[in-house]
């Protein structure tokens, strides 16, 4: 019987001694439910319509709303790629972006890193930093760009535009200008 009591109370100190060990490490508990997103959605693509007639396509790998920050926005921190359709449904114009976020109470959109859009004329447009604000229909930017068009390529420090991106000012601007070499020559001999 004391063989048997000694042992109850061995194992009785091994099971005290192991609760009362270690204290497990905790992450702190949330408690601003503005740091969370309201909403989180992965590989996304989606048509957006207007009036029945879908005009825009949204491709995105991940996209959060926080619908409780101020202001409040959505993410699309992993990159977003978005179409814009004619009425026939052809893509129109397209924006590509690293990061972009939509504040959607102003109807502001700032699009971040490597930003690449196409408008309707085939122009293409590269830049750092845009903001497209849908409420004034305007596009800008205060960083380098550069226009890549038909004949020329043109590039500058400050940006902007109307949101069809067809009608542009570009601030501090440079260039690069293709010339026909046979067409300037000829026109050099005449001179002389």
């Amino acid at each position: 019987m004391s063989i048997t009591i000694f042992l109850g109370i061995i194992v009785m100190l091994l099971l005290f001694s192991s609760c009362g060990g270690k204290k497990k490490d905790m992450g702190e508990a949330i408690t601003e439910r503005d740091s969370l997103p309201m909403m989180e959605t992965d590989g996304v693509v989606t048509y957006i319509s207007d009036s029945g007639v879908t005009r825009y396509k949204v491709d995105t790998e991940e996209w959060l709303v926080f619908d409780r920050k101020k202001p409040s926005y959505w993410a699309f921190e992993k990159g977003v790629y978005l179409e814009q359709f004619d009425s026939l449904m052809n893509v129109d114009a397209s924006i590509k972006a690293d990061t972009a976020y939509y504040f959607d109470k102003q109807k502001l959109w700032k699009l971040i890193g490597h930003v690449d859009i196409k408008n309707r004329k085939g122009e293409r447009f590269n830049t750092e930093l845009l903001y497209w604000n849908q409420a004034t229909e305007k596009v800008y930017s205060d960083r380098f760009i550069r226009i890549e068009q038909p004949d020329r390529i043109i590039t500058g420090h400050g940006f902007d535009s109307n949101q069809q991106m067809t009608i542009y000012e570009i601030k501090n601007i440079e260039g690069i200008f293709y010339v026909d070499e046979d067409e300037q020559k000829a026109s050099t001999d005449s001179v002389s």
